[in-house]
């Protein structure tokens, strides 16, 4: 399987990778938070860093992951994500949480 994903990024991300609204990209086989994390920095090296940790790929502590309505982000990175997804039907959500008291 291999399609177009659509993923949503929060203003700052897109302000920092100079795209408007949402984001296409190709993802070869399943789609997974991986390979759409690794096509997204392919193609936006400046987003490298951004979501993930540079050394570890590990999602960053205020960084969340959502689709079809489930929050994804404690998901295994290599967990496919929903079919809906992988078909372009329901974008893949990047979320800056938020934190204070």
């Amino acid at each position: 399987m291999s399609g177009s994903v659509r993923v949503v990024l929060p203003a700052h991300l897109r302000a920092l990778a100079a795209v408007d609204g949402d984001v296409h990209l190709d993802v070869v086989g399943t789609p997974t938070q991986q390979s759409v994390l690794d096509a997204l920095e392919a193609r936006f090296p400046v987003l490298v860093g951004t979501i993930r940790d540079r050394g570890t790929g590990l999602r960053r502590p205020f960084v969340r992951f959502f689709a079809c309505g489930q929050d994804l982000s404690h998901d295994a990175p290599d967990t496919a994500l929903p079919e809906q997804v992988g078909r372009g039907a329901e974008p893949f959500l990047v979320v800056g949480a938020m934190a204070g008291g």
